[in-house]
């Protein structure tokens, strides 16, 4: 995995990590309640960050299932009861190969090197016919945003992050990821949130921001002027803007009972 910019050490990390929870986990709870995650099944989330999906994840599992919480780096997780947290890396290969019946990942992919390699193997850990689900950005919003002033600071957040090796466009490429991996039955959707200054949305964005400003700096591509005004609108309530299209996409692992093998991997 390519070394990842906003890392569990950084001052202000576990705020971050808690504002993207509170705006993300709803939908992400919602995607999978129409998976049906029962008592007794066995879950697994790549990539969790604070753990709180994970400890949902338990609590619907109850004592007889089992969820499993895999990040690089778990010095954010808590303690909680019923989830197994492990420090893997999914390039490294599938966690415990066809043994969950859920699998999911957010806001992951988008820094993997290897997307094709990260996807085949949450796939591979998936039972025959489990449920995958992963929800990843499109930054599609941001290359209209108005004013023009905010336009550019998002052009050069985007090179900036093309350097890095972050992929920031790839919501709209999940389906035919899947699909390559022999998923079936796959949907996807995609949801945007607008907020104005002073929401959680606009706190987020100004505690990645100022976690991120010296390597933005540095870097060269966004001026002191451009980021001071980008975090001076995140302030202003009457500025309203809209930022990603959370993209989601998921279906079921091959190999289920009437599967046709020759189909897998179509698409």
């Amino acid at each position: 995995m390519s070394d990842y910019v906003l890392d569990h050490q950084q001052p202000g990390e576990r705020h971050r990590l808690a504002l993207m929870s509170q705006l993300l986990d709803p939908m992400h709870r919602r995607l999978l309640d129409r998976l049906g995650v029962a008592p007794g099944a066995r879950t697994l989330e790549v990539g969790c960050g604070n753990g709180s999906v994970s400890a949902w994840l338990a609590g619907r599992v109850g004592p007889t299932g089992r969820a499993v919480a895999v990040d690089l780096d778990l010095s954010l997780t808590a303690d909680v009861c019923g989830v197994e947290f492990r420090q893997a890396d999914i390039l490294a290969g599938p966690v415990a190969p066809g043994g969950f019946d859920v699998v999911t990942c957010r806001a992951v992919l988008h820094h993997v090197g290897d997307v094709r390699a990260a996807v085949a193997n949450l796939v591979a850990s998936a039972r025959p016919g489990g449920a995958v689900l992963v929800i990843e950005p499109d930054f599609l919003p941001v290359t209209v945003a108005e004013p023009a002033a905010v336009r550019d600071f998002w052009h050069g957040w985007l090179a900036w992050s093309r350097e890095e090796g972050i992929d920031y466009f790839l919501g709209r490429r999940l389906p035919q990821l899947l699909s390559a991996a022999g998923v079936l039955d796959i949907a996807a959707t995609a949801e945007t949130a607008l907020y104005n200054g002073g929401s959680p949305w606009a706190a987020y964005w100004q505690q990645t921001i100022r976690q991120l400003r010296g390597r933005l700096a540095d870097a060269g591509k966004l001026h002191t002027e451009s980021i001071d005004g980008f975090l001076d609108r995140c302030a202003d309530p009457r500025w309203w803007t809209q930022t990603i299209a959370f993209t989601a996409a998921g279906g079921r692992a091959p190999g289920g009972p009437g599967d046709d093998p020759r189909s897998e991997g179509r698409g």
